[in-house]
Parts: structure tokens; sequence; C-alpha cells
């Protein structure tokens, strides 16, 4: 394992040599040390690296992720994996606002809670929580999958497209044109395994499915006046 520590080198040297972009080890396990808060940490990752961050991370650690597994050891601060495309980070720890934010593709865990706004936009990242997400969680969410092991915060799913919600606890209240959904079989298994994939032991059954009442969005003809 390499060791990339922040109290000797700058961020842009560590996400550089984090990217590949300098030196000549062909190391695939990285440390990174003393992250202090710092903001970009691992940002902007395009192959298949095993990053651990030993403490907390600032804002947007390990945005625009592709391929890399990401372990922040700590927490980690607003918009962390934002912009994911694929591979996986973790947050051992709790998560700021937008966590997951636009998301395309790739597996975020977030083992304690996650602040406001998490999934915003999201368009096809699976977002795996193993504490409760504030209000506006999932707010105009596209595509992916948010799971949620403890509870919902104000408008969760506010103005959804086709993204799958799954709350075990309770939902203070649901956002525009958000409504709770049947869990059918196919659900409990998308359940079943993302949640073996995060790590955690629940049973799907214990779950409810939101989803988008397809009102919000679509064009009426005769609605024509008011647009």
């Amino acid at each position: 394992m390499e060791t990339l520590d922040l109290a000797e080198l700058d961020i842009r040297d560590v996400n550089r040599r984090l990217q590949g972009r300098t030196g000549d080890s062909d190391a695939s396990d990285f440390e990174v040390l003393n992250p202090l808060g710092r903001h970009t940490i691992a940002a902007g990752i395009n192959r298949p690296i095993n990053v651990h961050i030993r403490g907390h991370a600032g804002y947007y650690c390990a945005g625009m992720n592709q391929q890399a597994k990401v372990t922040i050891e700590g927490n980690a601060g607003v918009g962390v994996a934002e912009n994911m495309m694929s591979g996986e980070v973790r947050v051992t720890g709790y998560a700021g606002q937008s966590a997951g934010a636009t998301g395309h593709g790739g597996l975020l865990v977030i083992e304690g809670d996650a602040s406001g706004r998490c999934g915003i936009s999201m368009k096809g990242i699976d977002i795996v929580v193993g504490g409760s997400v504030g209000s506006m969680s999932a707010f105009m969410a596209q595509f992916g999958t948010l799971v949620v092991l403890g509870d919902a915060g104000a408008d969760l799913g506010d103005s959804i497209y086709e993204a799958r919600l799954y709350v075990r606890g309770s939902v203070e209240r649901l956002g525009a044109d958000c409504i709770e959904k049947e869990m059918r079989d196919e659900h409990r298994e998308q359940l079943a395994d993302l949640l073996k994939r995060a790590g955690f032991d629940a049973n799907p059954d214990e779950f409810r499915r939101y989803g988008s009442a397809r009102q919000l969005y679509n064009f009426k003809v005769g609605n024509i006046g008011y647009y």
C-alpha cells in the first residue's frame, strides 16, 4: 500500500498521484493520512484502485469517481461522491449536505446519517444510508435507488422522476408527486442485493417503497392554458 500524507503533500499532488498522472509506482492500494477535513480529496479518479482516507474529509470528497473504491474512515462534508459515475464510495461516519448529488452510477454507502438533499438529482447511482437522511432527500431524483435504514426528513422525493426510494423508518412528509408504492418481489430482491453489497443486515420486508405518482412531469393538453 502506498502512503500519501497530506501533512507533507499538497492536495493537488495527492490527487494527481491517485489519478495516475504522476509517479512510476504501479500501486493499486493507497492510504491518505492527515486529511483533516480538506476539500476535494480523491476527486476525479478514473481507474480501479482502492483508496483509504484515514480521517475526516471536507467538501466533494471522491467527486466524479469512476472505477475506484474509496473508503473515508470518518465523516465527509458537503457533496461526497458528487457526480459519481461508477465504483464504490463508503463513509464510515456521517455525511453532509447533498451526498451523491447528480450521481450517474456506482454505489455510495454512508454508515451513519446523511444531511439534507441526499441523492439530489440522482441519475443512476445507488445510495445506501445506515442512519437517517435530512429534508429534501432525492429531490428531482431521476434514476437510481436510495435506501434509508433510519428515518427520512420532510419532502422526501420532491419532484421525483423514476428513482426508487426504500425507507425502513418513518418519513416526516413526502414531497410533491412522491407517493408510497407497492412493494413487490422484484423490489425486495433489488433491496436485498443492495443491503448485502452495502454490508447491512436488514430485512427487506421492514421497508416501504416510494416513487413518482407521475403527475407532475407529464404534459396534459387539457392544461395548455396554464403553461
